[in-house]
């Protein structure tokens, strides 16, 4: 087994906890106009249709958005169907642009992120756009090594090209690089290029709802509970021999 060299970390919602962000937003606008709605649901649709407006972007022609442009428009679709016509311009830009670009990260990672530093190259490998990952590092004090964004690599996941993109940029072997992420299809995507993979789980990643995918497919490298574990794991030489 190579050793592995890099890790590269799916970003929004394995490093960024988006949903209590999303939520929150959705609240105080809302009931700023004296709605009152299932804010929870509502942050779940922003993230669930957003998302699958990204994935596999690219795949045919070159994309003409970013995620940034995502959150809107799929802000707006929602605004319509849930009755929301009192929000106004300066509303969807707080949900759709300032929310997520002042997501807080999970609390394991950023004492947990120098750590890895010290071992391995450490990347953002991300389908959220460029700015996003910059204004959450700053805000959180993260110091990544160098982001990956879909946005710039024009294929976004889970096109195989992304992910050869990032070994080829990192000028390594894909299996010296290891996907970290809280998603099977993420990290089946990864692994179906040659990356090792690492499942952290995120059980509070959807409120209330879970996550979709909570259980690892059992052909991960490393299954781990949190960061923590994670470093733990990975100081055991399991992956370093």
């Amino acid at each position: 087994m190579n050793k592995i060299k890099a890790l590269t970390f799916d970003t929004g919602g394995t490093i960024l906890d988006w949903h209590s962000g999303f939520k929150e937003a959705f609240r105080i606008i809302g009931e700023r106009h004296n709605y009152y709605k299932d804010w929870e649901f509502l942050a779940n649709e922003l993230r669930r249709r957003s998302l699958k407006s990204m994935l596999n972007l690219g795949e045919h022609e070159t994309p003409t958005y970013n995620f940034d442009d995502a959150h809107k428009f799929i802000l707006l679709q929602i605004i319509t169907e849930h009755n929301l016509s009192k929000f106004t311009d300066e509303d969807i830009h707080y949900i759709a642009y300032e929310t997520p670009h002042n997501f807080n990260c999970w609390s394991d990672f950023p004492e947990i992120l120098p750590k890895l530093r010290e071992k391995f190259m450490v990347c953002s490998f991300t389908i959220l756009s460029y700015r996003i990952i910059i204004d959450t590092a700053r805000k959180n004090g993260l110091s990544w090594d160098v982001v990956f964004s879909c946005e710039g690599i024009k294929k976004y996941k889970l096109l195989p090209e992304a992910y050869q993109s990032v070994s080829q940029r990192l000028q390594l072997e894909p299996e010296q690089c290891l996907m970290v992420a809280c998603h099977n299809f993420d990290l089946d995507a990864a692994k179906r290029v040659g990356f090792k993979t690492a499942f952290v789980k995120r059980p509070d990643e959807w409120g209330g709802e879970g996550p979709p995918d909570p259980i690892p497919n059992p052909d991960h490298d490393i299954v781990a509970d949190n960061f923590p574990d994670l470093l733990k794991q990975l100081d055991s030489d399991f992956l370093q021999s």
